[in-house]
């Protein structure tokens, strides 16, 4: 009788002993780890800079639509145009950016910035005005980022431009420093 090129390998033979052992080991990783936890989750955001725990997304932001806003309308009613919405003083809890102007059916009435801000068990409200409707400014692609809040702001340099054709532009950028929010303007930042 002729010999196998290859002998018989141990190995190769499962045994019961095999699966026993196989079942240990599987037993033993699985219980060390209910032992090993990660830390609280973080993430970056995608600009990168501060961290937002998960904290941060489990608080809803503050609704805007529930807020009396510091805007003079007369018989019209206030209206939100624009929201963003973010961690802005650091504390983990999103504020809301509300761009509001006077429901006036008709023309381009001026905008109001607010922030808002809603603490655990109280209703939403106005801690900052970062554009006032009585500067005469429409506010577009406002923006929460990395803290700060960014806008383009449109207006007109006197009464005699047309209402319908801004000539005045200008970029902002807020940031929460020292206990309130602080306006610069970006680099870019051009009025034509």
């Amino acid at each position: 009788m002729q010999q196998p090129a290859v002998p018989e390998l141990a190995h190769t033979t499962t045994r019961p002993i095999h699966w026993l052992a196989t079942a240990a080991a599987v037993a033993a990783v699985v219980a060390a780890s209910g032992f090993l936890q990660p830390d609280s989750a973080t993430a970056a955001p995608t600009g990168g800079g501060e961290h937002v725990t998960a904290k941060a997304h489990a608080v809803a932001p503050p609704d805007p639509s529930a807020v009396d806003f510091p805007i003079e309308c007369g018989p019209v009613k206030a209206l939100v145009r624009a929201k963003a919405t973010g961690d802005l003083d650091g504390d983990g809890r999103p504020e809301t950016v509300a761009v509001v102007r006077c429901d006036a059916g008709s023309g381009t009435p001026p905008d109001g910035v607010y922030v808002l801000t809603q603490p655990a068990g109280s209703a939403a409200r106005v801690v900052a005005t970062l554009v006032d409707p009585k500067d005469g400014y429409t506010a577009s692609d406002v923006t929460v980022r990395d803290g700060a809040v960014s806008a383009n702001l449109d207006g007109y340099s006197s009464p005699d431009v047309p209402r319908y054709r801004p000539d005045v532009h200008d970029k902002a950028k807020w940031q929460w420093k020292g206990g309130s929010f602080v306006r610069s303007t970006p680099a870019e930042a051009r009025s034509v």
